[in-house]
């Protein structure tokens, strides 16, 4: 990227943001071949990553607390040595490269602002650090403030600024050095929600307009699926899936996938043929994409999949339940259902549906389409 407003200029004159950002200027691609790293005798932070992020791509890097996700991020910055594996950011290895000269900055969660500098010294620091000329300084600070839209606030000091402006000013002074690869470690997890969400979809826009390849880090699945193209999910040092958004929600890879993303609604399957699954529910019918004759694993059931009373198709699998609490949740209504004592949780539309209360019997109709297997 090594002119912010001629790249967005040929972005947006290309046909769509979502088609032009595949082949940007100055966008790196990621390969990691079994990355390990560990601290102490006990500590695995990485058992061996391999994952691969192409040019240009809105990353996520998804799981707990303690599951590795901001360790390999430090890696990828040069701010944390792997003990073993490989790294090649571009096509180069840079394993051994020192963070300076690799072409990746990072936009922390604490934002790392000097607050006695105002917003445009912020700005030029790192210019000034790799001794550019004043005059070539002052054209990318004021390029980029423009992009980011800061306005006035280059004028002010940081500790005058609030959250959400900071956290503008930490995305443009990591932007203002033009690197191939943008980290975010979880830089809006400090923001109120209605912020949050704001920046989230600001963050996205800006990432499709300048097509550099940005690994991002959240312990938040709503935010990971509302700003990513993919996602690895990350357990325990270990990647236990990588894919789009709808496929991590609608087909997790696995038990622990699918809890984390939310998922109440699994049931262990304990018996099976090619058509049928024995869970704690009740026989059910799956769709041939799903059937195999191995009862291991678990069966999952999204709850906006569920259909709640009336007539249940022929070809559907129809369950009796009890309605047990019923939560009001704005444009959706949440249902605790009992069925055979197993607990059901469905999600219904609130605008023409029928509304049931607690105490009441109802049918329930679930497609054999919207049955997944899930490995333990």
């Amino acid at each position: 990227m090594t002119d912010l407003t001629n790249t967005v200029k040929a972005t947006d004159r290309a046909d769509g943001a979502d088609t032009a950002s595949k082949d940007k200027r100055g966008a790196s691609s990621i390969r990691m071949q079994g990355l390990r790293k560990q601290f102490g005798r006990d500590s695995v932070a990485l058992a061996g990553v391999d994952l691969d992020i192409d040019a240009g791509e809105f990353f996520t890097l998804l799981g707990p607390s303690g599951c590795g996700k901001t360790t390999l991020l430090r890696i990828l910055a040069g701010l944390e040595e792997a003990d073993d594996g490989q790294l090649k950011i571009g096509g180069k290895d840079v394993i051994d490269v020192p963070p300076h000269r690799r072409s990746v900055n990072t936009v922390f969660q604490s934002y790392a602002l000097f607050p006695h500098l105002s917003v445009r010294d912020n700005l030029a620091f790192g210019l000034r650090m790799r001794g550019e000329p004043a005059a070539e300084r002052n054209r990318k600070v004021a390029e980029v403030a423009e992009f980011i839209k800061l306005g006035s606030l280059v004028e002010r000091r940081v500790d005058q600024l609030s959250g959400g402006q900071k956290q503008r000013i930490a995305l443009a002074r990591a932007l203002v050095c033009e690197p191939d690869v943008l980290l975010l470690d979880e830089p809006l997890s400090a923001l109120d929600a209605g912020l949050r969400g704001q920046l989230q979809v600001e963050l996205q826009r800006l990432q499709k307009r300048l097509g550099v390849t940005f690994v991002f880090v959240t312990h938040d699945q709503d935010e990971a699926m509302v700003m990513s193209d993919r996602i690895a999910v990350l357990d325990s040092g270990i990647i236990q899936q990588v894919g789009t958004p709808s496929e991590i929600y609608e087909h997790p890879a696995n038990a622990f996938v699918a809890r984390f993303m939310g998922h109440d609604n699994l049931f262990a399957i304990t018996a099976s043929d090619s058509n049928w699954v024995d869970t704690g529910l009740g026989r059910l019918q799956l769709d041939p994409a799903e059937q195999r004759d191995t009862p291991d694993g678990w069966l999952l059931i999204r709850p906006e999949t569920l259909e709640l009373g009336g007539d249940v198709p022929a070809d559907y699998n129809r369950l009796e339940g009890t309605v047990e609490e019923r939560l009001y949740r704005g444009s959706r209504i949440e249902y605790r259902l009992t069925v055979n004592d197993h607990p059901l949780t469905a999600v219904a539309g609130n605008l023409g549906q029928r509304i049931h209360d607690v105490g009441d019997r109802v049918t329930i109709g679930i497609c054999p389409e919207d049955l997944v297997r899930v490995a333990a």
